[in-house]
């Protein structure tokens, strides 16, 4: 069963596409059994106190250690003064500390605030600080001197006694609903802070596909960045479902040869070899988009899963299995209790097989951005499909349904340019690059008006790119500059940094002009 649209939004369209937009557009209806996700944790723990939650680096808790360790924590943060409702920072690095302090603040009923203290310069930590009105900080003794002077009072989580029977505190406040605070780039250079409710997370981490198949011993890496919101996906997907949390050290390519399941962005994923990763049976890509070569690779290993969605509609919304006999790479259809439409500029439906933009409801929508009312009044609206006090999210990816009910991805609004007169989608050229037969992996961006395609690896070709990209746009989508490097540069959160890529060509270099 799957939600109703009304019919007064579907007016626009002839009777045949009206009855598919509902039918591609509407997940299924699924019952999560938890409401809160550490409750779903404590159960595992009830069920399997002995089974091994969480490993790093030769250190290990089982499930009743770590709901122990997170319950002396809630105790003291409640101590501390932190009440349902309230905000906590996380900022630390990856450790069994973290996901002792992830799961303390939850059990506390407030929100945890996730920065990776390595990263995060201080004017960004202040502001976030200030922002989420923070008054305590989660760190570790290693952390901690990384944290700014007069920031908030701080509690070091590694110096915690040895957890013994708590008497916990009792608050006769009701549990609210969000459970963490993801920051996210700013359009002004100063973060956005995304309300992601404990409704949002349960919906996506205990229903399929989202929870991956991960049962009681799975081993699933965590590899990716703290405050991206893909790693909520691996902490909390992992304990929501009783498996084994491995956290990397340094090398993403020993944690990843000991698991059995990956979550990672393509470029991340691009970076370890399916060969040295024998035990990975399930792997799910999201964050960007992912080259066609890359599912191939890995998914004749593996369950591939190729998904998308902003932090704004709660990791991903969409999510393909794909199927390496079909050929036809999607990013799916939408996950259980929510909907995806795809609209025009005057929000009005698109007939199947147009392209417009892609607008997201149901259980996946956040609760907007925290202290900017105008910011979250021009990207969630009121949901004329679903109707009452349902909202929908405008994720600004474009995207059109195929015959069969998957959604194509065309790119993002914001990754149109113009180029010479001609409107470019830069997603669109990176497709075509990486059609060439050596090339593995590409991105394109525009580099004093013109148009620059950077290919992977260094023995990829610049001539055999500029035909693939000939043989699939017009003339004026093809790059002025094509570069061969080793590897595209990554940011902190694995993705593709551009901006390391334009340094590259605003200093000296040899490119092949092709």
């Amino acid at each position: 069963m799957t939600a109703v649209f009304q019919e007064s939004a579907l007016r626009d369209l002839p009777p045949a596409d009206r009855a598919l937009f509902q039918s591609f557009g509407a997940g299924p209806t699924r019952t999560p059994p938890f409401h809160h996700v550490h409750h779903a944790f404590e159960a595992q723990a009830a069920r399997r106190p002995r089974g091994i939650a969480v490993e790093h680096l030769g250190r290990s808790l089982t499930y009743a250690e770590l709901d122990a360790r997170a319950d002396l924590l809630a105790e003291l943060l409640t101590r501390q003064g932190v009440r349902p409702g309230d905000h906590v920072g996380l900022f630390l690095t990856r450790s069994v500390s973290m996901v002792v302090g992830i799961l303390a603040v939850l059990k506390a009923g407030a929100a945890y605030v996730p920065q990776d203290v390595r990263i995060t310069p201080t004017a960004h930590l202040r502001h976030i600080v200030r922002i989420a009105s923070i008054d305590v900080v989660l760190t570790t003794t290693a952390d901690a001197a990384a944290l700014p002077d007069h920031l908030a009072t701080i509690i070091t989580i590694d110096t915690l006694p040895d957890a013994g029977p708590v008497r916990r505190t009792i608050v006769t406040e009701p549990e609210p609903d969000i459970a963490v605070v993801i920051f996210t780039s700013g359009t002004t250079g100063r973060p956005n802070g995304v309300r992601v409710s404990h409704t949002n997370l349960c919906n996506v981490l205990l229903t399929a596909p989202g929870h991956l198949g991960i049962t009681a011993g799975t081993r699933v890496s965590q590899l990716l960045n703290i405050a991206f919101d893909m790693a909520v996906w691996e902490i909390l997907g992992t304990l929501a479902n009783g498996g084994t949390l491995v956290i990397r050290g340094d090398s993403l390519d020993q944690a990843a040869s000991t698991v059995d399941v990956v979550i990672a962005t393509p470029s991340v994923l691009a970076s370890l070899d399916p060969d040295t990763c024998q035990r990975v049976h399930t792997v799910a890509v999201a964050g960007e988009r992912c080259p066609q070569a890359l599912a191939d690779r890995w998914s004749r290993h593996a369950t591939f899963h190729n998904a998308c969605g902003p932090t704004e509609v709660t990791i991903v919304n969409t999510v393909q299995r794909y199927d390496p006999n079909l050929g036809l790479l999607t990013i799916g259809r939408p996950v259980p209790n929510t909907t995806v439409y795809v609209l025009d500029e005057n929000l009005r439906p698109c007939r199947i097989g147009e392209v417009g933009e892609m607008w997201a409801g149901g259980n996946c929508v956040t609760e907007g951005y925290l202290g900017d009312d105008e910011l979250t009044a021009q990207r969630y609206l009121p949901d004329p499909f679903l109707g009452g006090n349902h909202v929908m999210f405008r994720t600004r990816d474009l995207g059109s349904w195929t015959g069969d009910g998957q959604l194509r991805h065309h790119g993002r609004t914001d990754d149109q340019v113009k180029v010479r007169g001609f409107r470019v989608e830069l997603d669109a050229v990176t497709s075509a690059l990486e059609r060439a037969t050596d090339c593995g992996h590409a991105t394109t961006l525009v580099h004093n008006g013109k148009l620059v395609g950077f290919i992977s690896p260094a023995t990829a070709t610049p001539e055999q790119a500029r035909r693939a990209v000939e043989q699939r746009l017009p003339y004026y989508c093809v790059p002025t500059l094509i570069v061969p490097v080793d590897t595209l540069p990554t940011t902190e959160r694995g993705k593709v940094d551009r901006r390391a890529l334009v340094s590259r060509l605003d200093g000296p270099q040899q490119e092949t002009v092709a």
